[in-house]
């Protein structure tokens, strides 16, 4: 897109934000003035229809997340025990009488999900896939001028069980409409390779789709095509001076080369634009961008990954779409939030389980350096959730993966196609089939990417979709202890770990001893006693689901084999559903290395021990026990040779890794006091941690993330909630309800506190805090001012801050 216009577009009597105005094409935001009803009513499609008693509400919007968790959704518990249903969106809509003779589209980024279309009474059809992109063309059907036009989108989520994980339900991310001239680029109709990439010289071969909707097979136009530097200046050009549509779409493919590129890669993801000018007789008729990253990489399969030339490892992790509190609604802020957290980590990879992401994911990963695994399915054919979308895959898988290959494939964070993760069809012979089928649909659109596909049997005669021949990369889930002899079982093939982990943690609780694994079995946990009564699992790394295996376990193991290309693992973030091994209430997910508040959990630490380069020196767990305890201490740290622990200035001990270590542990017996660790380096200190008991709770303490905001109607303040003793030490165990208010040109877009049986509701006014936590987001309202929170609780000393939105 090109630089954001700050002007407004009269439409009638409603306003519409310019997202990009590039000649004749305008890209108008048509997520505001909506109306919602919960429920179905067949005649809502009718542009008569009374809708003026209906929610008027601004998109992306998730009705579920709005709901309340209930033993009554327990068919959904695997999908985050969350309301779902059917609802209906209308929004009336006049167009200029300028667009008369263009070409009007209205494009949908995703609609969770059976979603049917109508404009002004007339079907423009349905899409079932809730993940999919797609568009329709209301320019036959619309009233220019002054006539009102109406859109009405019916959304179906009420057939359950249809997924593993929260879903949630409406038209959850972005809306756009997109008027061009007839003559135009098609949708999604650029497509840029970077065969030849040195420091030299890199040679760019670029596809362009016209699409000539004028009816006529004599038009003839010019196509001129500029690649400019982060700053805005040309650096290649290239021109084609008359070409004949004789069709309704012409490809046309002209190559331009770049001498000494700026090269794309996680520490520097430079980014060029392309854009693309379509010309009758001197006359604009369009302009179009496309984004570009120039890289070059490689999967081989005794080196691994390179970059540019450059042997590296994929550090990655899967993530759900979902946003915790906010659900399933795509934010921009809120993803990258998620992307700050996980960079700082030392993350450099996100694969996008199980699901084509919303695209801002995407732009974001090109912006900020990632290495994507874009994924398609979850399923196949055979399904795995009675009413999924097995149900829909003989009519639309093929549709279903062309759009996410088109829509996708200019992304330079993107670096392979993954067509299924864990499919039931890689046990019988209809995974020989299928895969060729989906391979071959990806390699007709794209061959510059491996396919690969998240595959759980890593025995060769098991293997339907390894048989198939169609993997350029075979990617595999769990079983670490297998990772050694994949060269030998699978010969001159390349290989990444598609998923990792399933790590069992709930943030700050602490079960001991902690130096044996635990396995949480089928049905349930095994090898302890029926869990915990309170639905926690420890944050000690050492329990896990029982087809994984704790984070130490795996990353030992992959970050010494060079055929490794790297691992994503299970998961980032927790997530809304799954939540294994525990029933009704838990109703999210155990597994990520931050909770669902975004709050890190310890293992965060190891990732940054053994991922970046910055000094670590992380102590843990808190020091609020009972009297003589043995307390199993644990420290990571990096850039250092040693750790040496004092309990009230008295040494404990000094402590390194040995062999395959990635911790250090000390079992001490509780007193009250100051836990203090210091990491040394040939004999000199490098940093120090201090852990000191918590008194009794006595304040709130709030820290906001930014404080300054767009005042866009978007953007996020995420405000963290530490309950505090008079010292201004954290108190581990605290767990005050914690009321807000919100004065000014903000509102509170939720609230949550990472635990995962917490059963209060993500929109209301309150939260418990959890081990001395929680969270309240801030959103702005659309206007310039300051934006007070206060936060109270009955006993502590309130707090305030401000953050001002501009």
């Amino acid at each position: 897109m090109k630089k954001l216009f700050l002007c407004w577009l009269w439409l009638g009597t409603l306003s519409t934000a310019v997202l990009a105005q590039n000649g004749p094409r305008t890209v108008l935001d048509f997520n505001d003035g909506w109306r919602f009803l919960p429920g179905d009513d067949a005649n809502a499609k009718n542009p008569a229809f009374p809708d003026d008693t209906w929610r008027t509400l601004t998109l992306p919007h998730d009705w579920s997340i709005e709901g309340q968790f209930s033993e009554h959704n327990l068919s959904t518990t695997q999908a985050g025990a969350l309301p779902t249903g059917i609802g209906w969106y209308r929004k009336t809509f006049v167009v200029p009488a300028s667009s008369k003779g263009k070409n009007v589209y209205i494009e949908f980024d995703g609609v969770y999900r059976n979603s049917q279309v109508w404009i002004n009474g007339t079907y423009l059809g349905s899409r079932p896939y809730g993940y999919s992109s797609f568009r329709y063309d209301l320019s036959k059907h619309l009233k220019a001028g002054a006539g009102k036009n109406t859109i009405a989108v019916r959304v179906d989520n009420a057939a359950q069980p249809n997924s593993r994980w929260y879903t949630g339900s409406g038209i959850y991310r972005n809306v756009r409409l997109v008027i061009t001239s007839a003559i135009a680029v098609d949708e999604w109709g650029t497509f840029v390779t970077t065969p030849t990439v040195s420091e030299k010289m890199a040679v760019l071969n670029l596809k362009i789709t016209v699409r000539n909707a004028t009816g006529r097979k004599d038009q003839v136009v010019q196509i001129g095509t500029d690649v400019l530097n982060a700053q805005g200046t040309p650096v290649a050009s290239y021109t084609l001076t008359a070409v004949s549509l004789r069709d309704t779409l012409k490809t046309v493919s002209p190559q331009l080369e770049i001498y000494t590129p700026i090269l794309w890669s996680v520490e520097q993801p430079y980014l060029y634009k392309i854009v693309t000018r379509i010309y009758r007789q001197d006359r604009l008729l369009d302009s179009y961008e496309t984004p570009l990253g120039i890289r070059s990489f490689s999967f081989d399969p005794a080196a691994g990954f390179s970059m540019n030339g450059k042997p590296m490892k994929i550090l990655g992790v899967c993530l759900h779409h979902d946003l915790g509190a906010l659900g399933a609604a795509v934010n921009r802020r809120a993803m990258q939030r998620q992307l700050e957290l996980l960079k700082s980590m030392g993350c450099n990879g996100i694969r996008t389980a199980h699901n084509p992401p919303a695209p801002e994911l995407l732009t974001l990963c090109d912006e900020m350096g990632f290495i994507v695994m874009d994924e398609a399915f979850d399923m196949w054919k055979k399904k795995k959730s009675k009413q999924d979308y097995g149900l829909n895959w003989d009519a639309w898988h093929k549709a279903d993966l062309e759009a996410m290959i088109r829509r996708d494939r200019n992304h330079p964070s993107i670096f392979m196609w993954s067509i299924g993760n864990e499919i039931r069809e890689q046990f019988d012979s209809t995974g020989l089939t299928i895969a060729r089928e989906l391979a071959q649909i990806v390699r007709e659109l794209d061959t510059s990417r491996p396919v690969t596909s998240a595959l759980t049997e890593n025995v060769p005669e098991k293997n339907f979709i390894y048989q198939s021949g169609a993997l350029d990369l075979l990617g595999f889930n769990y079983k670490h202890e297998a990772y050694a002899d994949l060269p030998k079982v699978f010969p001159n093939q390349a290989f990444i770990a598609s998923e990792t982990g399933s790590s069992l943690q709930t943030r700050g609780h602490y079960d001991m001893p902690s130096d044996s694994v635990r396995l949480w079995g089928k049905g349930g946990p095994a090898n302890f006693t029926d869990g915990n009564p309170d639905w926690t699992a420890s944050a000690y790394d050492n329990e896990a689901a029982y087809w994984g295996s704790t984070h130490e376990q795996t990353w030992k193991v992959i970050k010494k084999l060079p055929h490794m290309a790297g691992m994503y693992v299970w998961t980032g973030f927790d997530y809304l559903g799954e939540p294994h091994p525990y029933p009704w209430p838990a109703r999210s997910s155990y597994f990520g290395i931050l909770d669902l508040a975004g709050f890190p959990k310890d293992v965060y630490y190891m990732y940054q021990s053994e991922w970046t380069d910055k000094p670590v020196l992380h102590l843990f767990p808190h020091w609020n026990w009972p009297p003589k305890k043995v307390v199993d201490v644990w420290a990571y740290y990096s850039q250092a040779d040693e750790v040496e622990l004092f309990l009230n200035n008295k040494s404990l001990g000094v402590r390194r890794k040995t062999g395959n270590d990635l911790h250090v542990m000390w079992r001490v017996p509780y007193e009250p006091g100051t836990l203090t660790a210091i990491s040394r380096q040939a004999g000199k200190t490098s940093l120090t941690r201090t852990i000191t008991t918590a008194g009794k709770p006595a304040k709130i303490q709030l820290i906001a993330d930014r404080a300054t905001l767009a005042a866009d109607g978007k953007d996020l303040s995420f405000i963290t909630v530490n309950v505090l003793d008079e010292q201004g030490n954290l108190v581990p165990g605290a767990n005050h309800l914690i009321t807000f208010t919100v004065r000014g040109e903000g509102t509170l877009a939720g609230v949550d506190n990472g635990y995962q049986a917490s059963l209060e509701p993500f929109k209301a006014t309150y939260r418990k805090a959890y081990n001395g936590k929680c969270l309240a987001i801030i959103k702005t309202t659309g206007k310039p001012g300051v934006i007070t929170i206060n936060a109270t609780s009955e006993g502590l000393q309130a707090a305030t801050v401000e953050v001002v939105s501009r």
